[in-house]
């Protein structure tokens, strides 16, 4: 691997092991495309993939903080929400319009799936599953609303405010004719479980989920 940047910056100075989650998302992305990572929190993803993809990065993040974080890294980070600001982009602007963890927390998230396969040829998306075992179990059997290390925020406190399940999100994409290209179900570590995301396990074992669209 090349160590160093087109600005001349050595990149082996940078931590390069990312979340289980966000590598697997990071392997779904060609080298030298254009990347736009909405809701990007503190660069994690987009980081990594300008340093090791070579892509033409853009980051839209809501928090005053994590756009603070990104600019500090040199990443061309915008605040900007993802219900309002997408359609300031053009059409086809991006080789991949990428969601990580973000959905749950829009108030559209209909619309914003729609505008992420207006703005990028692929949509790469990423949520917690409501369906898995915990978040039954918490529910049935506690009455209380889950809260684990995937949902580790209280109700009243958490931005997350449409959860859905790996069956509601394919049933969705079903309703909007979205292409299911590559989809893929995580357990409670962020690693892949050899699981069909279409099936009933899936839903029922999958602690989060990922997917990757096209029209």
């Amino acid at each position: 691997m090349n160590h160093f940047a087109k600005n001349g910056t050595n990149t082996s100075l940078h931590n390069d092991r990312i979340r289980v989650d966000l590598q697997l998302i990071a392997d779904m992305v060609e080298p030298g495309t254009r990347v736009l990572d909405i809701g990007c929190s503190d660069g994690e993803l987009l980081g990594y993939l300008t340093r090791n993809k070579d892509v033409d990065g853009r980051g839209l993040e809501l928090s005053n903080q994590g756009v603070r974080n990104c600019v500090a890294q040199g990443l061309p980070v915008m605040q900007g929400d993802a219900d309002r600001d997408l359609g300031d982009y053009p059409d086809g602007t991006f080789d991949y319009a990428i969601l990580s963890q973000t959905l749950q927390a829009t108030h559209r998230p209909k619309e914003v799936l729609s505008e992420l396969l207006r703005i990028g040829q692929k949509a790469i998306v990423s949520f917690p599953n409501f369906g898995h075992w915990r978040a039954r179990f918490d529910l049935m059997f506690r009455g209380r609303m889950p809260q684990n290390p995937n949902l580790p925020i209280m109700w009243y406190e958490t931005p997350n405010i449409h959860f859905c399940t790996v069956r509601d999100f394919v049933a969705l994409c079903d309703e909007c004719g979205f292409k299911i290209e590559r989809s893929m179900v995580l357990n409670e570590s962020g690693s892949k479980v050899s699981l069909d995301s279409h099936s009933r396990l899936a839903n029922f074992f999958g602690n989060q989920a990922l997917f990757m669209l096209s029209k």
